[in-house]
């Protein structure tokens, strides 16, 4: 991959694990910076540190819970102190609490959308001053500063059993439009990625055994598992000046899933 992103400094919420890890080491071999943030890892924050300094990148590893305000502004703080101003903002971090409706405890319920909605509206938020407080950096991208946004395929399908989970997901779909809309007049791009099945340690009992990826593969036109480097890419994509005009979309990268393939033989 060509170092699109050299000179950026990028910050990654939920970097320690699946998804958030794939995009961080994406990121890295794009040319940018990144702040590996995590929640309580830290030994596996260190570890995706380490892969990124031995390739010959800058990371730093930086603790924080992104339901809590104070956390996200500590977060930004110490990124901008290791690394420089920051580019690029990826508000990956997100849980499951899952449990049947009847069942669905309020702790759980309440678990899920601070996480999942309420930490990305606070590191959205804390994004947008950053970058109007840094102001423009045209040597390096041609927007003020990016916001990439993680939904799933699940903020358009619906997924019992996990109406928590689902309603972040819905909800991240029409947050990212309306920030987008708000702030894209200051040259600020805000888009999102819906990942569909992806292989990674939360989701593993669904792909584990053959039996296990034969039943999963059922959803999945394109008949493969994703890979975390596969959300990766597209992050990439997504920061860098090849998608300059890409504002307040969601890219799924989902191998087909959204096509609801019950229904190719007429359902």
């Amino acid at each position: 991959m060509q170092n699109k992103l050299t000179g950026q400094t990028a910050l990654v919420t939920g970097a320690s694990s699946g998804i958030g890890t794939g995009v961080a080491l994406a990121l890295a071999r794009a040319g940018a910076a990144v702040a590996i943030n995590y929640h309580s890892n830290s030994q596996s924050a260190d570890e995706v540190v380490a892969e990124i300094t031995a390739g010959g990148g800058r990371a730093v590893a930086l603790q924080a819970d992104v339901g809590q305000p104070e956390d996200v502004a500590r977060l930004f703080e110490k990124t901008r102190d290791a690394l420089g101003d920051i580019d690029i903002v990826i508000a990956n971090s997100g849980i499951q609490r899952d449990a049947a409706v009847v069942d669905m405890t309020i702790e759980q319920w309440r678990a899920v959308l601070e996480t999942n909605l309420t930490g990305q509206f606070l590191t959205a938020q804390a994004a947008i001053r950053e970058f109007l407080r840094r102001g423009p950096r045209p040597e390096v991208s041609r927007a003020l500063g990016k916001i990439i946004c993680m939904s799933s395929v699940h903020e358009v399908i619906p997924w019992a059993g996990h109406v928590n989970y689902a309603a972040t997901k819905g909800g991240i779909a029409m947050l990212m439009r309306s920030l987008a809309q708000e702030v894209a007049p200051h040259k600020i791009r805000i888009n999102a990625i819906a990942p569909g099945a992806i292989r990674t340690p939360i989701n593993k009992d669904a792909w584990s055994t053959p039996e296990a990826l034969e039943k999963l593969m059922k959803l999945v036109p394109y008949k493969r598992i994703g890979e975390a480097e596969d959300i990766g890419n597209a992050a990439v994509w997504l920061a860098s000046d090849d998608s300059d005009y890409v504002v307040g979309t969601t890219l799924f990268v989902d191998g087909g899933m959204t096509l609801y393939p019950g229904f190719e033989d007429n359902g």
